[in-house]
């Protein structure tokens, strides 16, 4: 069915009211929140669950089934903790940016009801430190709160004692990583680590931990509110629900928007953003989830239902929903190296295929920019995107291999353009 604005959840995306703690209890925030709380940990859990809420981070992970991992009886010695990931470093994200500046008690809100479901301590939301002015705002927000009496000891006159600490990160992209960011936390170097033991087990400070993207735990409360039947209501079978969508590019007007989920692209496109630049026979390709996504063709995307199963059946991926539209004056070939060398940069060096190959994919995508190559180093570029997908601790080794996967899968024919045109210059 088609979301009407009484449907949305984030009503002050573009900030045209304030966002302090008096217009957001107007927009329904920490409405009687207490009641929320006294459904109980089970009961939350299981309507969360109920309403097929899957994480908005990348991964899609089922978040009531990540919620039920956590341990069901409290241990003084070993609390339990939340960690909302507010990093967004991903090229092309800037949705929980807009949250975070626009409609922040929707998040500290949200991070009350998560960490009482999980039996939390607390909740750390780690920023992203480019963040700045948002950073100011949170920090102020957290503080409302406290004033109010909604969090910290009893909070929300629930019985129920609750801190949130805001923690700046540095800008590594990295830390967006869910253990590399609690190394960070802990005041380490950010570096991933290795799973098992996962964060529900073994988390910060080696106590049991959830980690959470900010709009996973944003939408939480009025979920509640509402009832899961409400959020089923949108998107289709095993993809339900609204979504923060964040389109960039080429397009007449880029936005970030809160649409259901499996609108097609074209609706998504011509209803928000005004259209394709230069006309829908002017787009070449789409990158649909944030750069660690494969991009799709202008024809296999256009039809295309925006949710994690359509676009994984595309080979790429929904990720967190940035879409990166580009037109036909886009250099592709420098698109996607200048994407390599991002991951280059951003890599921590702990993984030896990462470490190694990340530079040397970006090194193979410069040279083939200019065609100066073989055929054959196309085939050897796809072989080496093989051997460091998969073969590493985190996910960023997928993330540098898949964008040049797509490239090869979809725009071979140009490579291939660019090494015999050089060819033939040299020649003559």
């Amino acid at each position: 069915m088609a979301l009407h604005d009484k449907d949305r959840i984030f009503t002050n995306v573009y900030g045209y009211q304030p966002w302090n703690l008096a217009a957001a209890k107007k927009r329904g925030d920490w409405d009687n929140t207490k009641k929320l709380l006294a459904l109980g940990r089970d009961k939350i859990i299981d309507e969360i669950k109920a309403s097929n809420l899957r994480g908005r981070g990348g991964a899609g992970f089922p978040t009531g089934l990540k919620w039920s991992f956590m341990p069901k009886e409290p241990n003084p010695a070993r609390p339990s903790f939340l960690v909302i990931n507010a990093d967004e470093s991903e090229p092309g994200s800037c949705k929980d940016r807009e949250i975070i500046r626009h409609d922040p008690h929707k998040l500290i809100e949200g991070a009350l009801v998560a960490g009482f479901a999980m039996g939390a301590r607390a909740a750390y939301i780690y920023i992203r430190g480019e963040y700045i002015r948002e950073a100011e705002t949170l920090f102020a927000a957290v503080q409302e709160a406290y004033d109010a009496g909604l969090l910290g000891k009893n909070a929300c006159k629930s019985g129920y004692d609750f801190d949130v600490f805001v923690h700046r990160g540095a800008g590594a992209y990295i830390c967006g990583e869910e253990t590399a960011m609690l190394e960070s936390l802990e005041g380490k170097k950010g570096q991933p680590r290795l799973k098992p033991p996962f964060p529900a087990g073994a988390g910060l400070y080696g106590c049991p931990t959830t980690v959470n993207n900010v709009e996973s735990i944003a939408v939480a409360p009025t979920i509640l509110r509402r009832g899961a039947a409400w959020f089923n209501l949108f998107g289709r079978e095993g993809n339900r629900g609204t979504k923060l969508f964040q389109i960039s590019g080429h397009v007449n007007k880029p936005c970030v928007v809160e649409e259901e989920m499996s609108i097609p692209f074209s609706e998504l496109i011509e209803k928000h953003c005004g259209g394709i630049r230069g006309g829908k026979d002017n787009l070449l390709a789409v990158i649909p989830g944030g750069s660690s996504v494969p991009l799709v063709k202008a024809e296999d995307i256009w039809d295309a239902p925006m949710d994690f199963d359509g676009l994984k059946a595309l080979g790429s991926g929904l990720g967190t929903a940035a879409v990166i539209v580009m037109d036909k004056s886009t250099d592709i070939v420098r698109a996607i190296a200048r994407l390599s060398y991002f991951y280059k940069h951003e890599s921590c060096g702990q993984c030896t295929p990462c470490r190694e190959g990340t530079g040397w994919m970006w090194r193979m995508m410069e040279r083939l920019r200019v065609g100066d190559g073989e055929i054959g180093d196309i085939d050897m570029l796809q072989q080496v995107t093989k051997q460091v997908e998969g073969h590493t601790i985190c996910a960023l080794g997928d993330a540098a291999a898949w964008p040049i996967q797509g490239l090869i899968r979809h725009f071979r024919p140009e490579l291939e353009r660019r090494i015999a045109e050089n060819v033939r210059e040299a020649a003559e």
